[in-house]
Protein backbone atom coordinates (compact mmCIF):
# COMPACT_ATOMS: atom_id res chain seq x y z
CA UNK A 1 0.00 0.00 0.00
CA UNK A 2 1.54 3.23 -0.82
CA UNK A 3 2.94 5.57 2.05
CA UNK A 4 1.06 8.62 1.64
CA UNK A 5 -2.76 6.18 1.54
CA UNK A 6 -1.65 4.13 4.46
CA UNK A 7 -0.60 7.47 6.66
CA UNK A 8 -3.98 8.77 5.47
CA UNK A 9 -6.12 5.81 6.88
CA UNK A 10 -3.87 5.73 10.19
CA UNK A 11 -4.49 9.70 10.89
CA UNK A 12 -8.65 9.45 9.84
CA UNK A 13 -8.89 6.18 12.12
CA UNK A 14 -7.12 8.30 15.23
CA UNK A 15 -9.42 11.09 14.51
CA UNK A 16 -12.69 9.01 14.38
CA UNK A 17 -11.90 7.74 17.79
CA UNK A 18 -11.25 11.45 18.81
CA UNK A 19 -7.18 10.94 19.02
CA UNK A 20 -5.78 14.35 20.14
CA UNK A 21 -2.34 16.20 19.12
CA UNK A 22 -1.93 13.86 16.34
CA UNK A 23 1.39 14.10 14.65
CA UNK A 24 2.78 13.03 11.34
CA UNK A 25 6.63 13.00 11.03
CA UNK A 26 8.67 12.11 8.33
CA UNK A 27 11.69 10.62 9.10
CA UNK A 28 13.07 9.14 5.22
CA UNK A 29 16.23 11.43 6.36
CA UNK A 30 16.77 10.03 9.70
CA UNK A 31 16.07 6.12 9.32
CA UNK A 32 15.60 3.41 6.52
CA UNK A 33 13.64 1.15 9.18
CA UNK A 34 10.46 3.29 8.36
CA UNK A 35 9.08 6.41 6.35
CA UNK A 36 7.32 8.16 9.11
CA UNK A 37 5.83 7.91 12.48
CA UNK A 38 2.77 9.18 13.66
CA UNK A 39 2.05 10.18 17.23
CA UNK A 40 -1.28 11.03 19.16
CA UNK A 41 -2.64 11.52 22.68
CA UNK A 42 -5.35 9.94 24.44
CA UNK A 43 -6.73 10.15 27.34
CA UNK A 44 -7.15 7.11 29.95
CA UNK A 45 -5.88 3.33 29.30
CA UNK A 46 -9.30 2.81 27.84
CA UNK A 47 -9.10 5.57 24.99
CA UNK A 48 -5.36 4.69 24.04
CA UNK A 49 -6.41 0.85 23.55
CA UNK A 50 -9.28 1.92 21.20
CA UNK A 51 -7.64 3.72 18.77
CA UNK A 52 -4.66 1.24 18.53
CA UNK A 53 -7.40 -1.20 17.56
CA UNK A 54 -9.35 1.47 15.15
CA UNK A 55 -5.69 2.08 13.80
CA UNK A 56 -5.44 -1.48 12.86
CA UNK A 57 -9.03 -2.20 11.74
CA UNK A 58 -9.15 0.70 9.53
CA UNK A 59 -5.97 -0.43 8.07
CA UNK A 60 -7.04 -4.17 7.84
CA UNK A 61 -10.39 -2.52 6.03
CA UNK A 62 -8.27 -1.09 3.56
CA UNK A 63 -6.04 -4.05 2.65
CA UNK A 64 -3.13 -2.50 4.53
CA UNK A 65 -0.97 -5.08 6.80
CA UNK A 66 -0.21 -4.18 10.47
CA UNK A 67 2.81 -6.01 11.64
CA UNK A 68 1.98 -5.64 15.27
CA UNK A 69 1.06 -3.99 18.12
CA UNK A 70 3.01 -3.93 21.78
CA UNK A 71 1.65 -2.50 25.05
CA UNK A 72 -2.02 -3.13 24.42
CA UNK A 73 -1.86 -4.76 28.25
CA UNK A 74 -1.15 -1.28 29.88
CA UNK A 75 -2.41 1.20 27.15
CA UNK A 76 0.05 3.25 28.75
CA UNK A 77 1.64 3.42 25.14
CA UNK A 78 0.93 1.88 22.27
CA UNK A 79 2.78 0.87 19.48
CA UNK A 80 1.19 -0.05 16.02
CA UNK A 81 3.56 -1.32 13.32
CA UNK A 82 2.38 -0.59 10.09
CA UNK A 83 5.85 -1.33 8.37
CA UNK A 84 6.57 2.13 6.52
CA UNK A 85 4.66 3.98 8.98
CA UNK A 86 5.25 3.24 12.64
CA UNK A 87 1.71 4.61 15.06
CA UNK A 88 2.68 5.78 18.66
CA UNK A 89 -0.57 6.46 20.69
CA UNK A 90 0.33 7.38 24.45
CA UNK A 91 -1.27 9.08 27.04
CA UNK A 92 -0.31 12.97 27.63
CA UNK A 93 1.63 12.40 30.75
CA UNK A 94 3.94 9.62 28.58
CA UNK A 95 4.09 11.24 25.59
CA UNK A 96 5.92 14.69 27.50
CA UNK A 97 8.21 12.44 29.18
CA UNK A 98 9.40 10.16 26.21
CA UNK A 99 8.86 13.37 23.70
CA UNK A 100 9.35 11.52 20.75
CA UNK A 101 8.88 14.68 18.46
CA UNK A 102 11.50 16.30 19.64
CA UNK A 103 13.46 12.87 18.65
CA UNK A 104 12.65 12.43 15.71
CA UNK A 105 12.64 15.97 14.69
CA UNK A 106 15.03 16.60 11.48
CA UNK A 107 16.44 19.92 12.76
CA UNK A 108 17.04 21.09 15.95
CA UNK A 109 15.00 23.56 17.95
CA UNK A 110 16.76 26.41 18.77
CA UNK A 111 16.43 28.24 21.92
CA UNK A 112 16.41 31.39 23.02
CA UNK A 113 19.58 31.78 24.34
CA UNK A 114 21.50 30.15 21.34
CA UNK A 115 19.15 32.65 18.71
CA UNK A 116 20.73 36.22 20.56
CA UNK A 117 24.17 34.15 20.40
CA UNK A 118 24.31 34.11 16.58
CA UNK A 119 22.49 37.56 15.88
Amino acid sequence: MDVKKLQKIAVEALEDIKGRDIEVINTTKLTAMFDSIIVASGDSNRQVKSLARSVHDKVKEAGGEVISIEGEDSGEWVLVDLGAIVVHIMQPAVRAYYNLEELWQTQPKRTKAAAENND
